[in-house]
């Protein structure tokens, strides 16, 4: 594909596989792909059946500012008739929850700590930033099979290399939904690929190490 190719995304079929997009589109996703795995491998691993499953969710749902109203809400959505001596039992460990009301713990454990990483973007910035080594991140070309054959660069491979300074304002463009910083922020990263930067201005795929 020719450089104005690039500059003219779609002209020779591109942008028939819509799976090819910008790439401040795929860092976005790659951002919330960081933040669900954050949210899920940080969490509590033992299931809410176990004894330690259960009261390291009721621990953390009567700790955390709107832990109780989240439990309360997921018992609701459950039908469960629940009351407050009933969850205090359950928070002490001599009560056992029914199956329903175990759910609802869950879930409410799941909500809550999903909110709170969502609520505090300085845990996603840690996250990425590392103490200043920053976070690998793998670029992935577009799919070429949809574009006119003459015009298709066989040159394009996946890039991977380490990426700093750049995390404090993704977030920050990712929570405000800035799609214009994210282009800019994107713009920064590719200028580390020197005269190749052009050819993933539009990528398949974003993968972040973190």
């Amino acid at each position: 594909m020719s450089t104005d190719g690039w500059k003219n995304f779609g002209r020779y079929g591109a942008d028939l596989d819509p799976g090819n997009v910008h790439g401040k589109i795929a860092l976005g996703r790659a951002l919330e792909d960081v933040i669900e795995r954050m949210i899920l491998e940080g969490g509590i691993k033992s299931p809410p059946s176990t004894r330690r499953g259960l009261m390291a969710r009721m621990r953390y749902l009567m700790d955390h500012r709107g832990g109780r109203e989240a439990l309360t809400e997921a018992l609701a959505d459950a039908g469960s008739t629940a009351n407050a001596a009933t969850i205090r039992a359950w928070a002490k460990g001599v009560r056992r929850p029914r199956p329903v009301n175990l759910e609802a713990i869950d879930t409410a454990y799941w909500t809550l700590r999903a909110r709170n990483i969502l609520a505090n973007p300085s845990i996603l910035k840690d996250h990425l930033n590392r103490g200043g080594r920053g976070t690998r991140i793998e670029i992935h070309p577009i799919n070429q099979d949809v574009v006119e054959e003459p015009r298709r660069r066989d040159n394009l491979h996946v890039r991977s290399f380490q990426v700093r300074y750049v995390w404090d304002e993704a977030v920050d463009a990712l929570n405000t939904g800035d799609a214009n910083a994210l282009e800019d922020i994107w713009d920064d990263i590719i200028s580390e690929l020197d005269s190749d930067w052009g050819a993933y201005t539009y990528v398949s795929h974003i993968g972040l190490g973190a």
